[in-house]
């Protein structure tokens, strides 16, 4: 199989509250969903009728027999989803805290998480070689093997340009629970950006990959680092990106926040998927944008990935360009 979008990374089952704007001590009933962000990125993706694909780990489990049957749900192929017969497969619950306050608690995943025992043998290296779009995160960097796979990946990626149609996207998502430092961070970041065709971060993601600065200066810095697409994320200013020839600047879409947690996710998805289409990078970031703000006006992660007409509504009542052209690169 030739995938569009084949990730690599985070799988885990999603704990979230029915019960709005209370700590988790106050909750009295919980939602249950697929979760962790490569995978929900491959949920994205799918959603915008891409051929995707994860790589990961889940736990010989009643919680992995779930997630297993939430990515058939959703249309990712998982082909590449082994299970250890060693390692639970983890459990993450999220406080909400309407309008900027959601803390994440990680259960299972200390001291190892079976997504952090993927060895190389577990991934199908031609498969990741063919894929259109190959997304994987900087959590993946943190332990071994899990490490040594992802650079294996990586290194079954032919040498690509823009124009040839293949982004092998390298996602900052810095966690400091999973590092032992940021030193220890930015070193294994830095050596993964060699390979990266495209990289996407917030500020503090993209002060542990190339430093502090400006936005600018952290673009140019991933630049020099080698990806040939910088994606800084701005926060309530929206979103830049940066080549070597061209920098855009996409505004926020104005929605209700339920839920922060995501929202990042169905951005990725969005983003590979306007890239596949061929748009221009103001459209690719617009498009996006409004995916992800979509996701951050409803609770749940995976469950609420918008497809392409909702994207596409929002971007119309907010009076911004409706992407027409959609010719997939090859």
């Amino acid at each position: 199989m030739t995938y569009d979008v084949l990730t690599l990374g985070r799988i885990s089952v999603d704990v979230y509250p029915n019960d709005i704007g209370v700590s988790l001590a106050d909750v009295n009933t919980f939602g249950k969903y697929l979760g962790g962000s490569a995978t929900n990125v491959a949920v994205a993706a799918a959603r915008h009728g891409r051929a995707t694909g994860v790589i990961t780990k889940v736990g010989d489990d009643d919680f992995g027999t779930f997630l297993e049957r939430e990515l058939d749900r959703y249309n990712v192929d998982r082909s590449q989803v082994t299970r250890d017969a060693d390692l639970q497969t983890p459990v993450t619950f999220c406080a909400i805290l309407p309008p900027d306050d959601f803390p994440l608690y990680f259960y299972g995943r200390f001291p190892m998480a079976p997504d952090w025992n993927i060895n190389t043998s577990d991934i199908d290296l031609d498969a990741v070689k063919n894929a259109k779009i190959f997304w994987s995160t900087v959590t993946g960097l943190s332990r071994e093997p899990s490490r040594s796979a992802q650079l294996a990946a990586y290194g079954a990626r032919p040498t690509s340009s823009l124009t040839e149609g293949q982004f092998t996207i390298l996602d900052l998502d810095y966690r400091p629970m999973f590092w032992d430092s940021v030193e220890q961070a930015r070193e294994q970041v830095t050596a993964a950006l060699a390979s990266a065709t495209v990289a996407i971060g917030n500020d503090t993601e993209c002060t542990v990959a190339v430093g502090e600065g400006t936005p600018d200066e952290q673009a140019d810095r991933l630049l020099d680092a080698g990806v040939q697409i910088a994606v800084v994320k701005l926060g309530p200013e929206g979103v830049m990106a940066k080549t070597r020839t061209e920098r855009v600047v996409s505004a926020p879409v104005p929605v209700q926040t339920a839920n922060g947690l995501g929202a990042g996710d169905s951005f990725g998805g969005a983003f590979c998927h306007g890239l596949l289409s061929g748009w221009p990078l103001e459209q690719v970031l617009d498009y996006a944008n409004a995916a992800g703000a979509i996701v951050a006006s409803k609770v749940a992660c995976s469950d609420a990935m918008p497809t392409p007409e909702e994207v596409n509504d929002l971007l119309a009542q907010r009076g911004r360009t409706v992407p027409t052209s959609q010719k997939d690169l090859v």
